[in-house]
């Protein structure tokens, strides 16, 4: 998932986003509402983090101003009473979640709304003898283990929920990666051929001429 994180304590955000990462999520991390909003305005995003208490814009309107769009909202704060639960759902956000909180639980709730903002899917995805487990972040070949780098799982993965379809190299860096990959770089065709060795013979990607990538 590509995920925005907008949170004003910077050492809290490095480390949500550097945990997000290690579960091959892309994320994006800015400080403040007026930031968000910007980010929102230019970039897809199937999940945002939002505190509530925000410099600049207040997480309430940043997050009165998203709803109804695409992404999914998960609003943190510190107050745990009902009333203040109740108005922050009331103004779009999709969850709540008081701090402090477990990582175990601020991911499950983003899986839990990435579920809701994609097409419904199989836990599993399978095609072309490949078997993608992504709650357990594990890959089969033909019954085989495949071990995978994080951004080498995300692209497969996304290869995957196309069913066959081509997905473009820009699509793959909007998906897997964030926005500080430099966009005229070839790390989605390096990415690409190292899946290619990992997953062995018969070649499962194939490349679409002015299409992009896909699993046959």
């Amino acid at each position: 998932m590509r995920i925005l994180l907008v949170e004003d304590e910077e050492l809290l955000a490095d480390a949500i986003s550097e945990g997000l990462r290690q579960e091959s999520h892309s994320v994006d991390v800015v400080y403040d509402g007026a930031s968000a909003l910007e980010r929102l305005g230019s970039h897809d995003y199937d999940v945002m983090v939002l505190d509530r208490d925000l410099p600049l814009v207040h997480g309430d309107d940043v997050c009165r101003r998203t709803a109804g769009g695409g992404v999914r909202v998960l609003m943190l704060t510190v107050s745990t009473t009902v009333a203040e639960r109740v108005d922050g759902l009331s103004l779009g956000a999709d969850d709540y979640l008081a701090k402090p909180f477990a990582f175990a639980e601020l991911t499950a709730r983003i899986r839990a709304l990435g579920r809701r903002s994609q097409t419904a899917l199989p836990p599993v995805l399978e095609r072309s003898g490949i078997r993608l487990d992504p709650r357990h972040q594990q890959v089969l070949r033909d019954g085989a283990r495949i071990a995978l780098s994080r951004k080498e799982f995300a692209v497969l993965e996304e290869l995957l929920r196309a069913e066959g379809a081509p997905v473009s190299a820009e699509q793959l860096l909007e998906r897997a990666w964030d926005e500080n990959t430099d966009p005229f770089s070839t790390i989605v065709r390096v990415t690409i051929n190292a899946l290619r060795r990992k997953l062995g013979e018969p070649n499962p990607i194939e490349t679409v001429t002015g299409a992009g990538y896909r699993l046959r």
